[in-house]
């Protein structure tokens, strides 16, 4: 049995931790939000906190897709055409989330705003980690 991992198990592994991350979050947020402005500190935690879990799970999910086409003649052209092409609907949906976040009455601008930028952060590291301590060869084992 191989000791390395595969690409597949280190991108479970990131959904899997950025869950748990964007839990942390919501909670951990949910509490100062409500220490801070209320039950409008809680939703607007929970909110900036499914948020930026959508967008790091997305991303895998996105990788994840994209390897099924590997060691196919058009492999590069899909999976630059699903990377570039996922960010920008993730770009899009980001301003319209924010458009329709903005002024309602359940939502505190700014614990929403500083749960998605730690939730960003925290799946940043989370991914780092995740790769970096993955062991996925890149060279082919001779036989």
């Amino acid at each position: 049995m191989s000791s390395f991992d595969t690409h597949e198990t280190v991108l479970l592994r990131s959904i899997r931790w950025n869950s748990i991350a964007a839990l942390a979050i919501a909670v951990g947020g949910g509490i100062i939000g409500y220490l801070a402005v209320g039950w409008t500190g809680v939703w607007s935690a929970l909110a900036g906190a499914a948020v930026a879990a959508f967008f790091a799970i997305l991303t895998a999910l996105s990788i994840l897709l994209t390897n099924r086409f590997a060691g196919q003649p058009s492999y590069v052209v899909v999976f630059l055409s699903v990377m570039m092409g996922g960010w920008f609907v993730k770009l899009v949906l980001f301003f319209v989330i924010a458009l329709v976040l903005r002024g309602q009455p359940w939502a505190d601008p700014t614990v929403l705003f500083c749960c998605v930028i730690v939730g960003v952060l925290a799946s940043l590291v989370v991914d780092v980690v995740v790769v970096a301590r993955g062991r996925v060869p890149y060279v082919l084992d001779p036989k």
